[in-house]
């Protein structure tokens, strides 16, 4: 079964830039483009896609917001920004709103594809340099357990080597368990810890 996409992009070249990539895949399909928040909206929350590809600067709702609200409706929803912006205030901002990824728009095709097809197995796909800042960010912080109390070992394990930035099928190598098990996991962290993605668990381990 293919991967479904919806792209929510103002720039009309690179939209269209965008949906060229995908369509030259033969394991994914777009099911749409958007140039607003408030148009995609709806629209992803009816046909609920596997992965959003998620503008941050966009007329009207920002991309940080149209992503908590997709969050908060349909969280299985994988969220991957692309933006030009590489700043941590907007990086941790999109995380914490439940963004899965984060890519610059300057990388190679290649990346956006391998993106898609690692967010929709639940990894965490994110550019380089954006995921040298994001690991710096939470080591270089104290580490609290108050959050997780209610972990079991086993979860806690998981949630550890998400930290250290491994994908849900590194985990279940290290762990010898499938990765759907893996997600089952994840889904029961975050239900524990109160948070909408397993990057905001992270988070609140580290702080």
């Amino acid at each position: 079964m293919k991967k479904t996409v919806m792209v929510v992009e103002d720039n009309q070249g690179l939209r269209e830039q965008l949906l060229q990539i995908i369509e030259s895949e033969t394991d994914i399909k777009c099911l749409g483009t958007f140039s607003s928040g408030e148009e995609a909206l709806p629209k992803i929350l009816e046909k609920k896609p596997d992965v959003v590809l998620m503008d941050i600067k966009l007329p009207g709702m920002s991309g940080i917001q149209c992503t908590a609200q997709i969050k908060k409706a349909a969280p299985e929803v994988e969220i991957i920004m692309v933006t030009v912006y590489e700043d941590s205030e907007r990086v941790f901002s999109a995380l914490k709103s439940g963004a899965s990824g984060y890519l610059v728009k300057s990388g190679p095709p290649e990346q956006l594809i391998d993106a898609i097809r690692d967010a929709h197995k639940g990894g965490a796909p994110m550019s380089t340099h954006i995921a040298r800042m994001v690991v710096k960010h939470f080591y270089g912080l104290g580490p609290s357990v108050q959050e997780a109390e209610n972990l079991s070992p086993r979860e806690r394990e998981v949630l550890d080597l998400l930290a250290k930035g491994f994908i849900y099928k590194e985990i279940g190598t290290k762990l010898n368990i499938g990765s759907e098990t893996v997600r089952t996991y994840v889904k029961s962290i975050c239900h524990k810890m109160h948070v909408r993605s397993r990057l905001e668990a992270v988070a609140k381990l580290r702080t």
